[in-house]
């Protein structure tokens, strides 16, 4: 399999830096801040990023299962919702709800 690639730039101290984060395809780059990461404010974050990467490998899996299992997956959707403790600057939990149109 081949290896992928990501890349992430901070610039300055915790609270008041920036930074960017891109995937080395090229298919995304955005700025992340500790306002973003902690405090909710509009932009990416790196949490983002994880939960997007996790919901799109379990909907990727869990087709492939349900086609080897006799099944046609017409759709599988997951949502990810990554919670991290500030405090902590830690991911405490990670919960995935998928939906599928299966045959």
């Amino acid at each position: 399999m081949p290896t992928k690639k990501a890349n992430a730039i901070w610039k300055g101290d915790l609270k008041t830096g920036n930074g960017t984060m891109k995937v080395g395809s090229g298919a995304y780059e955005g700025a992340y801040s500790f306002a973003t990461r902690f405090e909710d404010k509009e932009g990416s974050n790196p949490e983002e990023l994880i939960g997007a990467a996790l919901a799109g490998c379990f909907s990727m899996a869990l087709s492939n299962e349900l086609d080897k299992a006799g099944f046609t997956p017409n759709s599988v959707e997951t949502s990810a919702d990554v919670t991290i403790d500030p405090g902590a600057g830690a991911i405490t939990t990670i919960k995935l709800v998928t939906k599928g149109d299966v045959s």
